[in-house]
């Protein structure tokens, strides 16, 4: 009989247990990494529930044997700023640490050739976009050719398992910036995506998702009574997920307005220069969007857009986080910039042409740039495309949710 040599004490911090914590306690999830060589897929955010290291827990084991890690993009410390390159060249680690972002996003074969079992345990944000799960949907493509069982020991998306919104991939737009089919926010957990993945793709991967206990689909990370770790230099609260597609993607590269990169507040203020904030928020708070409500917002960015230039605009307070509906609220945002302020907009759209490719690939589909270069209303051209989306994605997305979520 296998004997787990890892104690983990009864969770003192979390309400929810995670799926690593049932890998290093539960004799039959165990099982799968009893004498195996173990490649770990990780990085800083991958903690038990009692904030202990993942790395640490499974490299003390002496019933496996971890011969290599992993590291998907900002490093395995997360202390590397998007796109930047990782050297590992010197690490406090006996064994090998790779970096999968950069040069090389896919492991090799001389990388994988010594592992029977990888590990994928990374914190997700719940947006297409971010590259955690592109990273994990490579390491399985690899691990197929490779003969390699993959497990995933999910964790909880931090939005909640409900919100839907934003457009489906197109398949001529599918990049590292969103490698499967699936709405900008898909109201998934990691594990789930990678379920729908190996099945839609037909990737052939020998994958278990080891599910966690107690988290449910009404959740979000706050709920979980976990304690968040940045997953990103721009990440830092447990809140900022739900902002991040509010004001990334679209907004962030036209670069017209600042999004709080560069302040204390990333991804949760709107503002420039040119902006009254009072008539702003005015006109958004008419929309009467759900779960939102639009703040009178002044500061002054330390850099990025309209560096050290006093700034007005809007705080994006979140009234619910259930019906609040990130995509759409950044479209609202959007046509209600190009109705006020015409002339920066139509500059920050010539800007954006070089951007082109990039937009195409963040969106998913070049029909959201087209409503906004070319239509004159485009608030509700482009709420139309996330309502399609999301009756369309919702069957689908039915298949290969986890039946312990469900409220």
């Amino acid at each position: 009989m296998i004997i787990v040599s890892l104690f983990i004490p009864l969770m003192a911090f979390a309400k929810i247990e995670l799926g690593i914590d049932r890998l290093l306690s539960d004799q039959k999830y165990f099982e799968l990494v009893h004498n195996k060589r173990v490649g770990l897929v990780t990085n800083h955010t991958a903690l038990t529930g009692n904030l202990e290291s993942s790395i640490d827990q499974l490299m003390k084991s002496t019933d496996l044997q971890v011969v290599a890690l992993f590291s998907p993009e900002h490093g395995l410390n997360g202390q590397s700023h998007a796109n930047d390159e990782v050297d590992y060249q010197n690490h406090n680690y006996s064994i090998p640490v790779y970096s999968l972002h950069g040069k090389t996003r896919r492991p090799t074969t001389d990388m994988l050739k010594d592992i029977d079992v990888l590990i994928f345990d990374i914190q997700d944000i719940g947006s297409r976009s971010y590259s955690y799960c592109s990273t994990l949907f490579y390491v399985m493509e690899e691990a197929s050719k490779h003969n390699i069982k993959v497990i995933v020991t999910d964790r909880p998306n931090p939005m909640g398992g409900l919100i839907v919104d934003g457009p489906m991939m197109e398949e001529q737009f599918r990049s590292f910036l969103g490698y499967i089919n699936v709405p900008y926010c898909h109201g998934m957990t990691i594990g789930e995506l990678a379920l729908l993945f190996n099945h839609e793709y037909k990737v052939g991967c020998k994958l278990t998702v080891i599910p966690m206990r107690g988290w449910k689909r009404s959740m979000s990370f706050r709920d979980t009574g976990l304690t968040w770790v940045p997953t990103s230099p721009q990440i830092p609260e447990m809140d900022t997920p739900f902002f991040y597609p509010t004001t990334g993607g679209i907004l962030g590269e036209l670069h017209i307005v600042n999004i709080g990169i560069g302040y204390t507040l990333p991804f949760k203020i709107v503002g420039a220069p040119w902006i009254n904030a009072e008539k702003f928020a005015a006109k958004l708070n008419a929309q009467h969007f759900d779960g939102v409500y639009f703040q009178p917002f002044h500061f002054r960015p330390f850099f990025g857009a309209h560096k050290m230039k006093n700034c007005q605009g809007v705080r994006i307070v979140i009234t619910d986080e259930k019906r609040f509906l990130p995509i759409t609220t950044q479209f609202l945002i959007v046509g209600i910039l190009k109705s006020m302020y015409p002339k920066q907009f139509k500059e920050g759209l010539e800007k954006a042409k070089s951007q082109q490719k990039l937009l195409q690939k963040i969106n998913g589909t070049d029909e959201v740039m087209r409503i906004i270069s070319e239509e004159k209303y485009v608030i509700y051209a482009l709420k139309k495309i996330c309502d399609d989306a999301r009756v369309s994605f919702l069957p689908i997305r039915n298949q290969y949710l986890i039946a312990e979520y469900k409220n």
